[in-house]
């Protein structure tokens, strides 16, 4: 989600196979640099994808000698999903961040073979997402300041996952601007 001069990224920690809860510590939100991945779908291909990409963020980071930025990270994401479009992974990753040059923020989605969804709002990806959009809808407002960006996103998730059996269990929140990233657990339902 983005505000004024800050983005926001969060997830819920749940882990499980359909109706059986596994583990309610998984987190699947990645930091590559100053750019943030979020990562939904099948949780072996979660860690592999989080895997390959932070080997390619620092290949990137010795070949260039600088961090990889928002955009580009979205352009390796879609072209790295788009190789494997024949046997694809199973997730649904949403890259935000901060550009270092001009300081705006960049949320994007991405579907399973690459396709790059631009926002200037907001997107969501995972099980909830139907409930999420809803909740993002009513609640988003443009120019959020971070402490009203982290409220907002908190209460849209939480809500969204409130209506959704598969979701929950406590949740994760970043909220990043330009000099910090803020990082923030929230607890939930846990049924």
């Amino acid at each position: 989600m983005v505000g004024k001069d800050c983005v926001a990224i969060a997830c819920d920690l749940r882990l499980g196979s359909q109706s059986l809860g596994v583990s309610n510590n998984f987190e699947k939100v990645f930091q590559y640099g100053h750019v943030f991945m979020g990562l939904t779908g099948l949780a072996s291909d979660v860690l592999t994808v989080h895997e390959n990409f932070r080997m390619k963020t620092n290949l990137y980071k010795m070949r260039e000698e600088r961090e990889i930025e928002p955009e580009s990270m979205a352009n390796l994401v879609s072209t790295s999903l788009y190789e494997k479009r024949f046997g694809p992974w199973f997730v649904g990753p949403i890259v935000a961040g901060i550009n270092s040059k001009s300081g705006k923020p960049f949320v994007c989605a991405f579907d399973f073979i690459g396709c790059i969804d631009y926002a200037k709002d907001f997107v969501v990806s995972g099980t909830a997402a139907d409930q999420l959009y809803g909740m993002c809808e009513g609640l988003y407002e443009p120019n959020l300041e971070p402490e009203d960006l982290f409220e907002t996103i908190s209460q849209a998730l939480l809500n969204a996952a409130d209506r959704d059996a598969l979701s929950g269990w406590g949740a994760v929140v970043y909220v990043i601007t330009k000099d910090k990233v803020t990082k923030r657990y929230l607890k939930s339902r846990q049924d």
